[in-house]
């Protein structure tokens, strides 16, 4: 398994050592030992999983306070844009956002700490991911930033006119009123 630091600090690309034979292949996507080993000492509690046709973007979503998440993100079927914003003020990728393509063939996975934003695109004709996280979800501290946030600027990969959005994740606000107002670090 190759952890490969990005330039977000805590940030990681997982590559897994994949083991192909004829009856098709086999890999580890998590041991604890290893991720020990690559000082990723994470306590997953929770697993996630959706299924998502051609154009739905989800998020970008966030957990505030003592709620915050880490995530380990990858693709069990299809192709999507996964996307992580950074929110930690005293990180020097603060307000930026870094994004990967995850797909069932190429196996990533992507590692995010607390303090970051999440969301993904669907650029197949549909996707299956799965996502562990490090704490347990808690409504009153979900927040959420616009997908199509102008000051960001995300390449979601989604032809103009096919977005697939929730109406819940409609109602999110831009990055700079979540900033301004704190909404990541207090809960509000």
């Amino acid at each position: 398994m190759n952890f490969i630091q990005t330039d977000f600090p805590g940030l990681i690309v997982i590559e897994p050592s994949i083991f192909y034979d004829k009856r098709g292949y086999f890999f580890e996507a998590h041991n604890l030992k290893t991720f020990s080993n690559n000082e990723q000492n994470y306590n997953w509690v929770q697993d996630n999983q959706s299924l998502s046709s051609y154009g739905v973007i989800r998020g970008l979503h966030f957990q505030s306070g003592k709620w915050a998440q880490a995530k380990l993100v990858r693709c069990l079927h299809g192709n999507i844009i996964d996307v992580a914003v950074d929110l930690r003020p005293s990180s020097p990728t603060f307000k930026k956002y870094f994004s990967i393509e995850l797909t069932s063939e190429n196996k990533k996975m992507m590692l995010i700490p607390r303090g970051f934003a999440h969301g993904f695109s669907v650029i197949s004709e549909e996707a299956e991911i799965i996502y562990k996280c490090d704490n347990y979800y808690n409504s009153l501290s979900d927040g959420g930033i616009i997908y199509n946030d102008e000051s960001l600027n995300i390449n979601w990969r989604i032809d103009k006119g096919h977005e697939i959005v929730s109406e819940k994740d409609l109602l999110n606000r831009s990055l700079d009123y979540v900033i301004e107002n704190q909404i990541f670090l207090d809960g509000k």
